[in-house]
């Protein structure tokens, strides 16, 4: 039985060949570098992952890419949600056959408006069709790009009548009083999105983070987690350099600028790869997030 996540989780950004089809092995080295320098899990083909941009196959694909190449999938909590929830049955199926820990799911998001039974529905639905035991969901609370708000009654009664099924969620809208009201929910592991909720939502009893700038500062992320949660103790220096890290990931578009930051440290050039409608940052922002993250002075990991 899979054991409930917690702790630092990297939202795993998906690198790509210059024809835009995924780059596996170099997947597979960047979880690797992020399990060796911190983080205790792997949120695959969530938003930093660009799954919408992939297919249904696309996106089995890449997991099973990531299982034979050895990532763990006891690891691993793949973002399976679709616009269409049979979409999302088959893709969770998928990677709970797969042996994954977890599976980070988002509403069925086509439509906007809809009431929480509809949600309700949906989410009965999907876990009648995996059937399975071993299924383990987090719901994923991102309306600024799902347009599909997950209210916390909605949550509450989600936790309630699918106890060891539906266990946590990520919640990604900056909503700290959101997240702070969803770890009330007894057993319910919470996850903020952002580095800037990290320490309050952990100090509330929130599980830890699913990050995208955990791709950086991973191990700052688990240094403040460890401070944490094992001695009570804030570690302002991780702190900071979290928060800085946010900071400046935040004022150019994320996902470009993350993966902009890998090229720039890893040398290839090729990290830099990103599927329409994202673009590759123009050279004059590229320079800029340059500087403005050499300033929080924090170095990556070396790969």
């Amino acid at each position: 039985m899979p054991e409930i996540m917690k702790g630092v989780n990297a939202a795993v950004l998906t690198p790509m060949n210059k024809d835009l089809t995924p780059d596996l092995g170099r997947m597979a080295d960047h979880c690797r570098w992020l399990l060796d320098n911190g983080c205790d899990g792997l949120g695959i083909l969530g938003t930093s992952g660009e799954a919408q941009s992939f297919s249904v196959r696309e996106r089995m694909a890449i997991l099973e890419g990531m299982e034979k190449a050895g990532i763990p999938m006891s690891k691993a909590m793949p973002g399976t949600g679709a616009a269409a929830y049979v979409d999302t049955t088959e893709l969770t199926r998928h990677a709970v056959d797969l042996g994954a820990s977890g599976t980070l799911v988002l509403p069925p998001f086509y439509l906007k408006g809809v009431s929480d039974d509809g949600i309700f529905a949906a989410f009965d639905k999907i876990i009648e069709g995996v059937g399975s035991s071993d299924l383990r969901i987090y719901l994923y609370h991102f309306p600024q790009m799902s347009g599909v708000p997950l209210s916390l009654d909605l949550v509450e009664r989600l936790a309630a009548a699918f106890p060891n099924i539906v266990v946590g969620a990520k919640d990604s809208s900056g909503d700290v009083s959101n997240m702070l009201g969803m770890v009330k929910i007894p057993g319910f592991a919470v996850f903020p999105g952002s580095e800037a909720a990290f320490l309050e939502v952990l100090q509330a009893g929130g599980a830890g983070c699913i990050t995208a700038g955990s791709n950086l500062c991973m191990e700052m992320c688990q240094r403040l987690y460890t401070a944490w949660t094992t001695r009570g103790e804030v570690d302002e220096e991780a702190q900071r350099i979290i928060v800085g890290v946010r900071n400046v990931i935040s004022s150019y578009p994320l996902w470009p600028g993350l993966k902009a930051l890998m090229a720039r440290h890893s040398g290839h050039s090729d990290w830099e790869n990103i599927r329409p409608t994202l673009m590759p940052l123009d050279d004059a922002s590229r320079a800029e997030i340059y500087a403005a993250f050499d300033e929080i002075g924090y170095e990556m990991p070396s790969l």
